[in-house]
């Protein structure tokens, strides 16, 4: 354990009202350890906020941290109440961004009264379900149920012949994009590269390539820059494939194109056409195979089918055509114009048969959890996921861009699935739900030692209340959600604790758009928050590409936070920005809502090329966590610009050294990080928002010299 170096920079650690997360104790090396080693795989470390896909899932270990320093003082056994059964039973919290759930997740594990509230319907309902009890044993028999009712039929869509004439499963097809050739009209395949698998496993450079000769696949090696195919011996470079960049070249004409206008000029999504196959044999082996006439025979049998259930209207398939947006632009640019347009036909046969089979399940509880876990399917199996390789989870979900990226070498999963399998409804069943199970009941934690688990927090109960007005009486320890903007919760003044919450990224990913691809399918059997309409998005959503309106809708809610926070209660948020824009959007919404920072801590974040700072020239891998305070509660001096960047400077190295104590390097960005977060801090409470703006960017130009 690092020894606490005492500083006093931003709050008095002597002065007994002083909380830990506002002083400088606050132990941000420990919490950076616990993240390192959440963040390893927090899908299996914090189950119950994963079941579903949400952007931004923040790490639980951090917030498990903040809660716990916002009821302990300097000196206390941060670590001895961490790993405890704690319970802070009169603390109320809300978080106003909530999100996959995590403030409102650590908050109950804690004993705490939290309140939830989202404007995006799928985050709530995933929130709710996630966050309730269920009996184990009902669950099992359910998707046994399933299973037979279902299950077994969808594993007939996924059948072929190996290389010996023996039935096999079909784990995976691959497929390829195509666009006609302006010239000669040939329908032309659109081969980023023929290397179509690589193995992620220490050391094997072996490598599966497709020969466009003879159209089967082989296996190469990394070393070699010509492959010689093992069927027809046709050498090639293998990298290269047709399409490169925005253009591809005719195999036939030559002819050289741009691939989007070809696209565009067929008034369609673009036409696919399968290359390869994964079996898995009886013997248990994998291989990649030729494409047959069976293949291709049992693939027309789904689309006729398809057809004959569409019209009947049996099938509950996605509704809605998709609306431009920033992330959204790049999918309609290649006609894919609806939200049915995502898939092939098999996947909308099985997908549809699986999704009318779950919702004729009686059990109303056990119903609404398996809806979320075929939502949660649904990124993997679409013609814009694509091949990760060996060695790791096989299929690459649909939002690894953060954006409708149109895929050239799509994968189709088998959507029931093996246990040889990944990405499928089988198996996320065992890795999701299973376990979500087996948290709620006995929470855990990471051990401060190694990447083991210790078991420790408070049961998940399993109370959830949906909704929250003046009336509404707070169960203790209980849980409250709500779906709408945060700008009006309907929560009593200054009944709230403490606000902790990651809010929005100014110009980045808008979640709503995306968010609508789960909800063309969830709103055919309306349940929860899931109520009928034509898309998530709304005007209220606090995202914008207009850095001064993302501040004042930001500010709307903050403000909102100061009406129903107590007088000494705390606001807290996880933030952090590579662009000026982003940190000054940010603070004047902060200051325009009655609120100062009083201390600023930096921690590993999540990931370390966390959006939205992809663009950014080197990579942030901490997370700000700001702590704040309502003006007139903060009684600090106001400091001026030099002596906020004297303190500055100490503060940074300070809490520079502790992180890269624990290992992690930092870079360029991480220490402009630290340091304007640290500057925000040290400035104090009083002043008009156009001298803080100055000292914003005085201290931005002053990083900028050093």
């Amino acid at each position: 354990m690092m020894k606490i170096q005492k500083s006093i920079t931003h709050n008095d650690a002597s002065d007994p009202t002083t909380s830990l997360i506002e002083s400088d104790e606050f132990p941000i090396w420990t919490v950076s350890e616990l993240a390192l080693k959440e963040s390893w795989r927090k899908e299996l470390n914090r189950p119950v906020y994963h079941i579903h896909k949400w952007w931004a899932t923040r790490l639980g270990s951090v917030f498990r941290s903040i809660l716990i320093g916002c009821n302990l003082n300097p000196g206390d056994d941060f670590l001895a109440d961490f790993y405890g059964n704690t319970k802070y039973e009169k603390m109320v919290v809300f978080d106003p961004f909530m999100g996959s759930g995590t403030t409102i997740g650590e908050a109950h594990r804690l004993g705490c009264t939290a309140i939830g509230q989202d404007i995006n319907p799928i985050a709530c309902e995933s929130v709710r379900v996630a966050m309730n009890r269920y009996d184990k044993g009902d669950l099992i028999d359910a998707f046994d149920e399933l299973y037979e009712r279902v299950g077994k039929e969808l594993g007939k869509m996924y059948v072929s012949l190996d290389d010996e004439g023996n039935e096999c499963v079909v784990l995976y097809y691959f497929w390829t994009s195509q666009a006609p050739c302006p010239k000669c009209n040939k329908a032309v395949d659109l081969f980023t590269s023929y290397v179509f698998g690589k193995n992620h496993a220490k050391g094997n450079k072996n490598i599966r390539i497709y020969c466009p000769k003879c159209e089967n696949p082989f296996t190469g090696t990394t070393d070699r820059q010509t492959a010689k195919c093992v069927y027809c011996e046709n050498e090639f470079d293998p990298r290269k494939g047709v399409a490169n960049g925005a253009n591809a070249t005719c195999t036939l004409c030559k002819n050289v194109f741009c691939i989007a206008d070809a696209i565009q000029n067929t008034g369609k999504r673009p036409e696919y056409r399968p290359y390869a196959k994964l079996v898995l044999a009886k013997n248990g082996t994998k291989k990649y195979l030729k494409i047959t006439p069976q293949d291709i025979k049992l693939y027309k049998k789904c689309s006729d089918r398809l057809k004959r259930e569409t019209k009947d209207g049996g099938l509950l398939l996605p509704l809605g055509q998709l609306e431009n947006g920033h992330n959204t632009s790049q999918a309609i640019k290649y006609n894919y114009l609806t939200w049915r347009d995502f898939f092939n036909d098999r996947q909308l046969l099985a997908l549809g048969l699986l999704y009318r089979s779950i919702t004729e399940i009686r059990d109303e509880k056990i119903r609404d959890l398996m809806l979320i876990l075929f939502s949660s399917i649904l990124e993997f199996n679409n013609m814009f996921a694509s091949y990760k390789g060996e060695g790791t989870g096989a299929v690459r979900h649909m939002f690894s861009h953060h954006i409708l990226k149109p895929e050239r070498m799509p994968i189709e999963a088998n959507v029931w699935g093996t246990p040889k399998s990944s990405g499928s409804f089988s198996n996320l069943f065992k890795l999701r739900l299973l376990k979500l199970l087996d948290y709620h009941a006995m929470p855990f934690d990471v051990s401060p030692l190694n990447k083991k688990h210790v078991y420790c927090g408070n049961e998940f109960n399993g109370r959830v209340h949906v909704g929250i007005n003046g009336t509404t009486r707070l169960e203790n320890g209980g849980i409250f959600i709500s779906c709408a903007s945060s700008t009006n919760t309907g929560i009593p003044d200054e009944s709230i604790t403490h606000v902790v919450t990651d809010p929005p990224f100014f110009d980045n990913v808008h979640y709503s758009e995306l968010a609508d691809f789960f909800y063309s399918w969830a709103k055919r059997f309306p349940r929860g928050f899931i109520l009928p309409g034509k898309t998530t998005r709304s005007l209220e959503e606090v995202q914008d590409t207009d850095y001064e309106k993302f501040s004042a809708k930001l500010s709307d809610v903050f403000n909102e936070c100061h009406r129903i926070l107590q007088r000494d209660g705390l606001l807290i948020f996880t933030y952090h920005h590579s662009r000026t824009q982003g940190w000054r959007s940010l603070i004047k919404a902060v200051y325009d809502a009655g609120f100062s920072i009083v201390n600023a801590h930096p921690v590993k974040s999540e990931m370390s090329n966390a959006v939205p700072l992809s663009q950014a020239k080197s990579s942030i891998q901490l997370d700000v966590i700001f702590v704040c305070k309502k003006k007139e509660s903060d009684h600090r001096q106001a400091n001026d610009d030099v002596q906020a960047k004297q303190l500055t400077l100490k503060s940074m190295k300070l809490k520079s050294e502790m992180l890269r104590a624990i290992g992690l390097n930092l870079s360029h960005n991480d220490l402009a990080v630290i340091f304007y977060s640290q500057f925000l801090a040290s400035i104090g409470p009083i002043m008009t928002w156009k001298e803080m703006d100055n000292m914003i960017q005085s201290c931005m130009s002053f990083f900028a010299l050093k």
